[in-house]
């Protein structure tokens, strides 16, 4: 495809929200034999059109959408099709239950399988959960700006045992806590820190 084509077909999905892809995704966009889409997906990749931000996931570079929910949509593509939700130490340190964990590093459940990948815009840690979805779904929340839900302190909290994680960071919990989204005074958007 003609990189002026790429771009506009990129740019009128991007001002959808639409601006991470599997490459199944651009395949089909594209309508392109396999060595050619090949060849166009390395051509856009040199020349910071698109990103590979992790194997089989391309971002549009020049997306007006870049922020901190595209690490979350990275991790959607990645376990597309599986409940993925954000817990255990990120989740916690959303909540300022824990304090040290690295600004760069998101931690997430999934229905998927486990794995880490590091990507461009931080690292993606998946914990696989064998829980129906129909018991995780009241205890996460969906905050302004983010791509995938985050689990409350408890079921954070709950993840973190279950998975035998280290405990020796947790603080104290207070469960009157104003920083739960679960309270309706709290504010939706709780800080990252990043």
């Amino acid at each position: 495809m003609k990189m002026v084509s790429a771009i506009n077909m990129l740019s009128r999905w991007d001002r959808h929200g639409r601006y991470v892809y599997l490459k199944r995704d651009l395949r089909k966009m594209f309508a392109e034999p396999e060595q050619t889409l090949n060849d166009s997906l390395d051509r856009l990749i040199r020349d910071k059109v698109l990103v590979r931000a992790a194997r089989g996931v391309f971002v549009y570079q020049l997306s007006s959408h870049i922020d901190e929910g595209t690490l979350d949509m990275v991790a959607r593509s990645l376990r597309r099709g599986h409940l993925t939700y954000e817990s255990l130490e990120s989740a916690l340190s959303t909540y300022g239950i824990i304090s040290q964990i690295p600004v760069d590093r998101r931690t997430y459940m999934t229905s998927g399988r486990e794995g880490t990948y590091v990507t461009p815009y931080g690292t993606i840690e998946f914990t696989h959960t064998a829980v129906r979805p129909s018991k995780l779904m009241p205890d996460l929340v969906t905050l302004k700006g983010r791509e995938v839900p985050i689990a409350t302190k408890e079921l954070a909290m709950r993840n973190l045992k279950s998975t035998h994680r280290n405990l020796d960071l947790i603080g104290p919990i207070d469960p009157n806590d104003p920083k739960d989204p679960k309270d309706p005074n709290a504010s939706k958007e709780i800080s990252h820190g990043r």
